[in-house]
Parts: structure tokens; C-alpha cells; sequence
């Protein structure tokens, strides 16, 4: 997807959220191969306060690789790797300004995280990545004169990680922030605000750029895409979707702190099922505290296995991946819970990209409302298609839809009249 993207001079990022680090320096090792320096790609690095670990071994592969673009998602705080990523291509031109080897995309949803980015890393964070040899002192010294990103992409109603925020409300907001600091702080150079989340259709498109946004950036409808990487099965199911058939359902990398994601909920049963886990975690402290009959209907209706063999896969999974987990599981009969319980919210999305059809029921898809609205949008059209539903033609489609719709509305403003055909697009095919 990231290379069929950069073939059409768009910017992708690859997804690395959830997948182990040796997966994630195979893709980048594969893409740096392909695209090379080009400037239109990067990788995500998500936050992940359950597994901090793993958060800096995917940062320390993405700077050893000099992966240029890195788009930062669902922190809630900065960290040290974060502000790592921001800071380790910092240096200083012929002329004496400071440029940035790695450009971080901040990908927020609230004020306050907003503000975090947007200004200098914090001198003690700082400090301590110099001292530990992470930065140099340069680097550490020209760190205090930038914002952490350069590039704030807005998030509003969207998949996933989300707070549900109505982008008029937040954009606007967010771009006020942003000119403040700017002035605050004295940046020689503008930070660029984007939109994501809620769009599905080219009028949103329109919108967001109505209201500011420097440029917008898409992720539900990408997974209806042939080179998105989900099964076949799971598309037919993002495909039938409307604007309401989505829920709120706990986190697997953040199940414990009560983190939600957004998820579609035609045709698959996740989200009521990953709710009652949380709800049977909050009301007990161990799995040796869930009452017999509860446990047995957890693991004929959800697990589809009794709970001991699913902790044994459970075990061999995070001795892997990390086995501090399993000794944190061994001092806390909770944490031991959480992780078995994980099991399922976390193999649920492996599902759904494989296509289990036994698993089907319990497939767990991000998913929007735009996501129903791009369904409305492309039914009886190219796109309908799923062979020929390419991520290049879902987004010149959205891109050329909201260019049309905007140039009605100035006409419109010009005092023209202008009829409702012209302030709506149909795909079509675009080179």
C-alpha cells in the first residue's frame, strides 16, 4: 500500500502498531529498498505504555534504518523515544538554521497533548537522552529551538484510538494553539496542522481544507483497498458497513487503563464480547476470583477454549515477545487476567487479516462512521468494485472529488447559482 501510494506522489505510512519489531525492520528494510529516500513515505510508531520496550526498539530500528517520516500515534504524554525520533536528525545548515533530518508527524486528538508537540521538548527529557548518549549535546542544544513536530495531524471521529471529537470543533481549535505557540516560542518556521479521522467522502475532504488543514490524511476506508493487507472476508464486511454500525471496544494494548477503540460492529460480534471481558477484569482481581459459571460461558461463548490452555498460549507468546510481562504476571494474579484476556482482543485483528471464517464472528475492524459514508458514497460506482478498489484511486478520487466541490463553493460565494450537482463527485477513474 505505502509503495503503491508513493508510486502516485501521495504519502503513506506503514502501520506498525501491534506487529513485533523484527516484522516491522522487515517492512522497512523492504521499503527502503524500493522508495528509497523518496520523500513520500514514512512508518508509524504508536505508543505503547503497556510495553515501553517495545516502543524504543521500534524507534531505535526506524532512526538506524533512517526511516525519514515517522508518524507518531496515540501518545498521550511525550516519551523518551518519541522526543528521540524528533530530536536525532537535528543539525545545522551552511547558513546556520536548523533542519531536521526526521520529520515526526504528531497525530493528536487534545489540547494538551496538542500543546506537547508543538513546543520544545521538555529540557529535563532532553537531558537525559544526551546523558544516556541517546543525542548528542548538539543535538540535545538545537532540540530547545524547534517544536517536537513540525507536522500536527488532527484527529478527530475516526478508527481506532479516538475521543470522538467533531473535527469543526477541534481543528480550529487546535490551529488557534498552534499560532500562539508559534509566537510564543518564535519558530522561524510555520507548523503545518492536518485533519484525519471522519473522512470518507470528498465533501469531508472539502471541508477539512475549508477549515484550515494543511492536509488530510485517511486510514478506515484505506482497509477496503486490495493491497491493504486484510483478508478478502473482513473487506466484505467493511463494505457492507453504515455511518452507525460502529461501537466503542477496549484496547488490547491498553486494556488495563480502560483505553477504547472504535470497531465495526456489522457482522461480528467483538466489541460486545471484548466489553464483557473488561467488565469481568474491573470486577475481579484473578481468574481464580471469576465465579465457575462465568468463567465456563467465557470460554464456550468467547475464548472458544478453557482458560488454562489459553494462558499456556498466552505464556509462550510474551516469553517472545517479552517476558517481563510474565514476571509482572507472576507478582499480579490481575495483570496475569488482563493478559489472558488480551489473548482474545488481540487475536481477534490477527483474525480478521487472515480471514478465519471460524473466527469470523469475532473479527475486530477499526472502523469510523465515514467509513458507512464512503460505503454511500461509492455504491453503484467504480469503486463498488473491490478488484477495482485500489488505495491510489480511493484517494485521487477523495482529492479530485473535494478539489470540484471546492471550486463550486467559491463560485458559490461569488453570488453564482450554482446547482447541487455541481457540489457533489461520482468516482470515477483517475491516472
Amino acid at each position: 500500500m505505502v509503495m503503491e501510494l508513493a508510486g502516485a506522489r501521495l504519502m503513506g505510512f506503514f502501520g506498525a502498531a501491534g506487529l513485533a519489531p523484527d516484522r516491522v525492520e522487515q517492512a522497512v528494510t523492504e521499503l527502503t529498498a524500493a522508495l528509497g529516500d523518496a520523500p513520500n513515505w514514512g512508518v508509524n510508531l504508536i505508543h505503547s505504555p503497556g510495553e515501553p520496550r517495545l516502543e524504543s526498539q521500534v524507534a531505535d530500528l526506524l532512526l538506524r534504518h533512517r526511516v525519514r517520516r515517522i508518524s507518531a500515534s496515540a501518545f498521550m504524554d511525550l516519551t523518551p523515544a518519541v522526543v528521540r525520533c524528533a530530536a536525532a536528525g537535528l543539525r545545522r545548515d551552511a547558513d546556520g538554521r536548523v533542519v531536521r533530518d526526521t520529520c515526526l508527524f504528531a497525530k493528536v486528538s487534545r489540547r494538551e497533548v496538542a500543546e506537547k508537540f508543538m513546543s520544545p521538548a521538555p529540557e529535563a527529557l532532553l537531558d537525559a537522552l544526551v546523558r544516556d548518549g541517546a543525542l548528542t549535546a548538539e543535538q540535545g542544544r538545537l532540540a530547545r529551538l524547534v517544536p517536537v513536530a513540525e507536522d500536527v495531524t488532527v484527529e478527530a471521529d475516526s478508527g481506532g484510538h479516538t475521543d470522538s471529537r467533531p473535527l469543526s470543533v477541534i481543528l480550529p481549535e487546535l490551529l488557534a494553539l498552534r499560532n500562539t505557540l508559534v509566537a510564543r516560542y518564535g519558530f522561524l518556521r510555520p507548523i503545518r496542522v492536518g485533519a484525519a479521522g471522519g473522512l470518507g467522502t470528498p465533501g469531508a475532504v472539502a471541508g477539512a481544507f475549508a477549515l484550515g488543514a494543511a492536509y488530510v490524511m485517511t486510514g478506515s476506508v484505506n482497509q477496503l483497498a486490495a493491497e491493504s493487507g486484510v483478508s478478502a472476508d473482513a473487506r466484505e464486511l467493511l463494505a457492507g458497513a453504515g455511518i452507525t454500525d460502529v461501537a466503542m471496544a477496549p484496547a488490547a494494548d491498553m486494556f488495563e487503563q480502560g483505553i477504547q477503540v472504535q470497531v465495526l460492529t456489522r457482522g461480528t460480534l467483538f466489541a460486545a464480547r471484548a466489553k464483557r471481558l473488561y467488565d469481568v477484569y474491573r470486577r475481579h482481581r484473578s481468574l481464580a476470583e471469576i465465579p465457575a459459571d462465568t468463567r465456563h460461558r467465557l470460554e464456550n461463548e468467547v475464548f472458544g477454549a478453557d482458560l488454562d490452555a489459553i494462558w499456556a498460549d498466552t505464556e509462550r507468546f510474551w516469553l517472545r515477545r517479552d517476558p517481563g510481562q510474565l514476571a509482572r504476571a507472576e507478582r499480579d494474579p490481575r495483570h496475569r487476567m488482563a493478559l489472558v484476556f488480551r489473548w482474545y482482543v488481540g487475536n481477534a485483528s490477527r483474525w480478521a487479516i487472515e480471514g478465519r471464517p471460524e473466527r469470523r464472528i469475532d473479527y475486530q475492524l477499526w472502523a469510523g462512521p465515514s467509513l458507512g459514508a464512503f460505503n454511500d458514497w461509492a455504491r453503484g460506482s467504480l469503486l463498488a468494485d473491490p478488484s477495482r478498489r485500489t488505495v491510489t484511486q480511493i484517494a485521487l478520487n477523495l482529492l479530485e472529488g473535494a478539489a470540484v466541490i471546492t471550486r463550486a463553493h467559491q463560485l458559490r460565494t461569488f453570488g453564482l447559482s450554482i446547482p447541487d450537482s455541481a457540489l457533489t463527485f461520482r468516482p470515477r477513474k483517475l491516472a
